[in-house]
């Protein structure tokens, strides 16, 4: 059986060469550009890679059922452009689908990283990831996962930490947070229908801090721990606020000026 690696990109150069060094042992690689301006396509075509084109919408996932489409082999592995995927997780890989039948996708965990260092909290991370081509349509909203339509879904152990993604972004605060407002933009159009008030304003925020700061260990990771709690916090309360905002009608607005 033959796995096909597909990866969007978008100016993806500070990582790609990296990622595609990690990836070169599958049967076939698909990068899915939303037509980059930097170096991404002239490392695409250093590996050799089958280029395929989507227009730019900002982030990947409408462009996942386009791009598994275009994939030649029937088990696609989605990889983004800063995923390093270790050789023992492309074993396990072709290892799992030549034995398990009955697999539909698997849910892989993922190793993320504040200022350098591990971040406990974020483990494990579970994406899913693998899966085969016929049975698979991605929603397309912002981060989402696929729906697998036939065989069951396994996740990989999480003590095989020797078996995660290595996510390599690393970002920056001032990274995150510009990410943050685009992403929450999309949440927002998703969440619209919910009806938030005060308590979802101040709690919803301070639970999921507790959850990656108190309950998942993320104190053990001391600053950076800290900060990336504080950001997934930060996530909820801006999304929230601008889903209330959204409601705000124009005769809201001028009611209260007109005050």
């Amino acid at each position: 059986m033959k796995i096909s690696v597909v990866i969007h990109t978008y100016n993806a150069e500070e990582f790609l060469d990296r990622v595609l060094e990690s990836v070169k042992g599958f049967d076939e690689i698909v990068i899915c550009d939303m037509y980059s301006t930097d170096r991404t396509l002239e490392i695409a075509n250093k590996h050799h890679c089958k280029v395929v084109f989507h227009e730019n919408v900002g982030f990947a996932d409408p462009a996942r059922t386009y791009s598994i489409s275009q994939a030649s082999h029937e088990w696609v592995f989605m990889v983004d452009a800063d995923e390093l995927v270790p050789t023992v997780l492309r074993e396990y890989l072709y290892y799992t689908i030549q034995r398990r039948p009955d697999i539909g996708g698997l849910r892989i965990p993922r190793k993320n990283y504040q200022m350098g260092r591990f971040m406990h909290s974020a483990y494990p991370d579970y994406i899913l990831r693998f899966f085969k081509k016929e049975n698979t349509i991605w929603p397309a909203t912002v981060h989402s996962q696929p729906i697998i339509e036939g065989g069951k879904i396994f996740d990989i152990p999480s003590k095989r930490k020797d078996l995660a993604f290595i996510h390599l972004s690393n970002e920056t605060i001032r990274q995150t947070i510009n990410k943050m407002n685009t992403y929450t933009d999309f949440e927002t159009e998703r969440r619209r229908h919910k009806n938030y008030g005060v308590l979802s304003l101040i709690f919803e925020p301070l639970l999921r801090f507790l959850r990656f700061y108190v309950f998942k260990g993320g104190f053990r990771d001391g600053i950076p721990g800290l900060i990336w709690a504080s950001e997934y916090a930060y996530y909820k309360f801006i999304t929230i606020a601008k889903v209330i905002e959204s409601k705000v009608t124009k005769e809201d607005w001028d009611k209260d000026l007109k005050e």
